[in-house]
């Protein structure tokens, strides 16, 4: 790690489907998500279908660039953060350090959250953008679900803390 872990942009959709919308500030609530997102709402386009715990989802920063270097090199189009359809971009982290908090309890500007499973790339960024790339483009680079354990208010700049000795 390169730098301190952090928030480098909040996205939300109202509804399923709809493009993100970037925030300069998510209000967290405990047990639903980022408030006013489809997923805390019960619309997402997976909230029925298939049930889990999907309060957050948050990717790497340098998760996304390397996908758009590897499009690039293809001469294909790359993705903006938001085509990732994730909540909180993070950056100053690995996919590797990010994809380790699955089972993991850490912070995100002091406000608690768990890893609760790796969000594997799916069809619905590329069939939303009508781009056949994300599956393979994102391959181990898709993200994390989390669980909002706190309730409170994240900005950019908020620092991750997931070093357990900095908690205990």
């Amino acid at each position: 790690m390169t730098a301190s872990p952090q928030i480098y942009s909040i996205q939300i959709a109202s509804r399923a489907g709809e493009s993100m919308i970037q925030l300069t500030q998510a209000n967290i609530i405990a047990g639903k998500g980022i408030e006013g997102d489809r997923y805390a709402l019960g619309i997402g386009a997976f909230s029925k279908t298939k049930p889990k715990i999907r309060h957050i989802s948050l990717i790497a920063l340098s998760g996304i660039d390397h996908a758009n270097q590897e499009l690039l090199a293809r001469q294909q189009a790359v993705f903006s953060e938001g085509d990732t359809r994730r909540n909180l971009v993070i950056s100053g982290i690995s996919t590797n350090e990010l994809n380790a908090l699955v089972g993991k309890i850490f912070y995100l500007g002091g406000l608690m959250f768990r890893g609760t499973e790796l969000c594997a790339p799916c069809q619905r960024p590329a069939n939303l953008l009508k781009r056949p790339d994300f599956m393979n483009a994102f391959e181990n680079m898709g993200g994390l679900r989390a669980e909002a354990l706190e309730s409170g208010c994240l900005i950019p700049g908020d620092p991750l803390d997931f070093s357990e000795s900095d908690r205990n």
